[in-house]
């Protein structure tokens, strides 16, 4: 019984040793220390080389020393924005514009309700010619006063009185003369009006929906006076001026251009310690509010960099590649990037300096 024993406690542990040493196997083989002398530098794909195109731009990679550009995203916004409210509460009759419309200065954007209006108007109206009324009989009664005094034929007292009469009648009428022209200039803004030549960019209200003062019916906006406005770090402020150049870049509309600052704000974000700077824009075609933009800014030291260009890097899904010249013969060689520097892009890993690269790797594929 023993010996059973034995020879399966031996058995047992067998299994395990000869796992462990497939194991060891494979991984040695996977290491090249087994099967081969050759081995596979890092970042080159294993495969034969093919010959170098006629005519093919050669590039040789090279260190270069780059300006550590940091880009901030930014949105674009236009300068001179108008939210058209109305000064009262009345039910929006109708909305003649819609998101996209370009207007004229003075144009009609809504009509509101006046039936209110027109009553407060007319009621101011009545007062007013009742107060005038009031005011001109009060006139006469007090010329007659005045022929009466000067004859000594009334007192002193009818006198002062029949002056305060008339003088609190003329008050009222005036009183009443500037409530109905109140009425009048409000009656006026059951229509609201575009305060500049632009474009609609938003629309909250529809026919049927009650206006209150300072709820905006639609937003309004000039398209041809952007800025960017991006959050950039404080740090980066000490080299930020007003006037100063800087280049943005639209990639929506793949362009890149000049612009100045045009304004710093004066605090920080406590929560991001960012500062929100904005550039004026040129006009460019395609260029709208709400688009995304980038603002690029040297914020710190000039360093050295392997830059190729742009045209060189294959695309295999997630994966970048370039096309590695060996004498005659072509290798693709998988790369990993960086920052972009105009037409030109860093290698961060894959290339060494001196090596030489297919400027315009689309010839291959």
């Amino acid at each position: 019984m023993s010996e059973n024993n034995a020879l399966f406690t031996e058995h047992k542990w067998l299994i395990p040793s000869a796992a462990i040493g497939v194991l060891l196997l494979v991984i040695f083989y996977a290491l090249g220390i087994l099967g081969g002398s050759e081995k596979v530098e890092p970042g080159t794909t294993v495969e034969a080389g093919q010959p170098l195109p006629a005519g093919a731009q050669v590039y040789k990679v090279g260190s270069q020393l780059t300006s550590n550009t940091l880009s901030w995203q930014g949105t674009v916004r236009s300068r001179t924005v108008a939210k058209i409210a109305p000064k009262l509460n009345a039910r929006i009759l109708d909305v003649l514009v819609n998101p996209g419309d370009t207007v004229k200065k003075g144009a009609v954007i809504a009509r509101l309700d006046d039936r209110d209006l027109r009553a407060a108007y007319n009621a101011a109206m009545a007062a007013h010619a009742a107060a005038a009324a009031q005011a001109s009989q009060a006139g006469a009664d007090e010329k007659r006063m005045v022929d009466l005094y000067q004859k000594q034929a009334a007192t002193r007292q009818n006198y002062d009185a029949a002056m305060a009469q008339a003088k609190a009648a003329r008050a009222m009428a005036s009183q009443a003369a500037s409530a109905a022209q109140q009425a009048k200039v409000m009656l006026g803004e059951n229509v609201l009006y575009a305060p500049f030549d632009g474009v609609i960019s938003e629309r909250f209200k529809d026919p049927g929906d009650m206006a209150m003062p300072g709820d905006a019916v639609v937003l309004m906006l000039k398209p041809e006076d952007l800025r960017l406005e991006a959050a950039i770090a404080s740090h980066c402020l000490e080299q930020v001026k007003l006037g100063m150049p800087v280049t943005v870049r639209f990639d929506a509309i793949h362009q890149s251009l000049d612009a100045k600052v045009d304004e710093i704000a004066p605090e920080v974000e406590p929560q991001t310690h960012t500062q929100m700077i904005k550039v004026k824009l040129p006009l460019l075609a395609g260029l709208q509010q709400g688009q995304y933009g980038w603002l690029e800014l040297s914020c710190q030291a000039e360093q050295q960099a392997l830059l190729i260009p742009k045209t060189a890097v294959l695309h295999y899904g997630q994966l970048q590649a370039v096309k590695v010249v060996d004498g005659r013969q072509v290798h693709t060689r998988h790369i990993r990037t960086g920052k972009q520097f105009g037409e030109r892009i860093e290698v961060l890993s894959g290339l060494r300096d001196g090596e030489s690269i297919l400027a315009d790797s689309g010839l291959m594929e």
